[in-house]
Formats: structure tokens, C-alpha cells, sequence
């Protein structure tokens, strides 16, 4: 035979050498999650290892990634429901739990970039990512623009560095962007959530913020799952509107979609690991039914692979603290 691909496999350094796509920990994004209280630890049984933290242990987290090489974080809060009403009333609040954060966070991590979450859900008592009719159980988009509009404003003045708008309303990324460029924020970064699927896979990060529709599903916001062509489509008008970062969510089912988008724009591509892909991970690594960390690389590594330029994933510290001691 002349020709015999296993040449290039026959070496551990011949392999290293033809390798085409890396991992590393400065692709990751860690999202984490924040609740009122001081020395709060609160395990999510949905997600092991995943844990509501209030502020001082927020911050201790970060430091902790930090030193593994992951220097962007992704913030959820987890909002009182005596806080939640229909109008999202407390994502207005400058001194809201996210804020507080943010502002802390900044002060003694100047350097960690933040990724602020833009939508209703957590804040509404409906648990629908923008405003509700309640006569007609309709979501209205143009009203949830203004509310997006200036939770944007208070990310930003808390320290934000990105804004992730995750609602899927239309004309929310040119609203925001306007919203920021009339602020002076004028560089802040937008992730826009381009490709956002009515997916099966989100259920343990509800249960994490206590943030599933009250009624209905999100079907009519949240893309559906058998198509392609309408990302693309969703990935233009974001680019048209001033996004800078386009995002698909969820990851290992739609790396498709991953590669579709790389292959359409210039702008960096994210994929989210989401708490779905997450739970299946370890529920089979706990079961012994796989090898955890081995099937969490190479996952990792399928969204690298795909095209994304970054993955916002649970997995960011014990991902990068393997990595660190080995290569994949």
C-alpha cells in the first residue's frame, strides 16, 4: 500500500503534530449561579456539582477558576419570589441581586469578564422570557423590547463587559445595541442567543433558578428544533443589528447549526453545553456507565471541532483543571 493514514497515528508526537482543533481553558465560559444569603452552598440535585452560591462564596468561585485559567463567567440569579411579578420589576432594579454581584465581582476581579443573562424568565412570575397578555396568553414582543432595553442599561452600569440577550424576541439585539450606544457603552460586547431551540434540554437549569413557565411552553419565541435554514436567518438579522459574539443553544444536539453559522459569518460563534447535556454526563459517569472526564473532553472538544470559537459550559473548572494537567 502507498497510501496508509495510520502513518500519522503511529506516534504520540506525529499525532500532536497533525492535530487540527485544541481545548483549552480559555475557550470556556462558566455560568454560576448567585442567591441572597452569606456562607450559602446549595447543591441543585439536577446538576451535580452545580450549586447556588450567595456573594462570598460567588467570589470564591471565581477566584478558583481564575487560577485554572477560566476567566469569563456567565451570571444567573436566583430571585426571590416575592420579588417576581408580571412586569419583570426587579431586573430594573440597579441594586438587584445580579448588580450586586457584578459591582463585587469587578472590584476585586477587575480582570474576570462578565457575561450578563438578558431575559425575563427569572424576574417574571410567569416565567416566560418576555411580557405576557394574560387575556391572551400571548408573549408580547415590542413591550418586552423596552424592559430588555434597560435591565441591558443596568448590567451594563453594574459592570457587565457582555450582554447576552437569551429572550429570542425579535429586534431585541438592534434595541439593546441602541439602548447601550446611546448610554456610551459603546464597547460593550453582545452574545446575541442567535439559535435558541424549544429544547428538552434546559429542565435542570430550571430547576436551578425556579424559572419554568407558569402556563404554555416557548415555542413561539424559542426556535424549533427541525430547522436550520431559519438560524441563518436569525444569524444575519443579528449581525445586521450590532451583535458581535452569535450563539447556539443547545450545543451537542445542533453542532450542525454550529458549523452552519461558522461557515456563514465572521463573527465568533458560542455554543452552550447546557444543564441537560450536563446531567446526562454525569448521571452516567456516576452509574460507572462511561468515563466521566474522557466523555466531557470529547464532548467539549465536538463543539470546538464544529466551530465554536467558545463554550459556555458547567464542566469550565473541572474541564480546565484536566486540561491543565494533560492535553486534549
Amino acid at each position: 500500500m502507498l497510501i496508509r493514514p495510520r502513518r500519522l497515528r503511529s506516534q504520540p508526537y506525529l499525532r500532536d503534530l497533525v492535530q487540527e482543533t485544541y481545548l483549552k481553558p480559555n475557550h470556556f465560559i462558566a455560568p454560576l449561579f448567585v442567591k441572597e444569603g452569606t456562607s450559602q452552598k446549595e447543591a441543585i440535585s439536577s446538576m451535580p456539582g452545580v450549586y447556588r452560591l450567595s456573594l462570598d462564596l460567588l467570589l470564591k468561585e471565581v477566584e478558583e477558576l481564575r487560577q485554572v485559567g477560566v476567566q469569563t463567567i456567565a451570571l444567573f440569579p436566583v430571585v426571590e419570589n416575592h420579588l417576581k411579578d408580571a412586569k419583570a420589576s426587579e431586573a430594573l432594579n440597579p441594586n438587584n441581586l445580579n448588580a450586586r454581584a457584578m459591582r463585587a465581582i469587578k472590584e476585586k476581579f477587575p480582570e474576570t469578564i462578565i457575561m450578563a443573562d438578558v431575559a425575563l424568565d427569572p424576574y417574571s412570575s410567569d416565567g416566560h422570557d418576555g411580557i405576557v397578555d394574560h387575556k391572551t396568553g400571548k408573549i408580547l414582543n415590542d413591550p418586552t423590547l423596552e424592559v430588555l432595553q434597560k435591565m441591558s442599561l443596568v448590567h451594563a452600569r453594574a459592570g457587565a463587559d457582555i450582554i447576552g440577550p437569551s429572550d429570542m424576541m425579535d429586534g431585541r439585539v438592534r434595541s439593546i445595541r441602541e439602548a447601550l450606544e446611546e448610554e456610551g457603552f459603546h464597547e460593550t460586547v453582545i452574545m446575541s442567543y442567535t439559535a435558541k431551540y424549544a429544547s428538552a434540554f434546559y429542565g435542570p437549569f430550571r430547576d436551578a433558578l425556579d424559572s419554568a413557565p407558569k402556563f404554555g411552553d416557548k415555542k413561539t419565541y424559542q426556535m424549533n428544533p427541525a430547522n436550520i435554514r431559519e438560524a441563518l436567518r436569525e444569524a444575519v438579522l443579528d449581525e445586521e443589528e450590532g451583535a458581535d459574539i452569535l450563539m447556539v443553544k443547545p450545543g451537542l444536539p445542533y453542532l450542525d447549526v454550529v458549523k452552519a453559522l461558522k461557515d456563514s459569518t465572521h463573527l465568533p460563534i458560542a455554543a452552550y453545553n447546557v444543564s441537560g447535556e450536563y446531567a446526562m454526563i454525569k448521571a452516567a459517569g456516576e452509574r460507572g456507565w462511561i468515563d466521566e472526564n474522557r466523555a466531557m473532553l470529547e464532548m467539549l472538544l465536538s463543539f470546538r471541532r464544529a466551530g465554536a470559537d467558545m463554550i459556555l459550559t458547567y464542566f469550565a473548572k473541572q474541564a480546565a483543571r484536566l486540561l491543565n494537567e494533560t492535553k486534549f
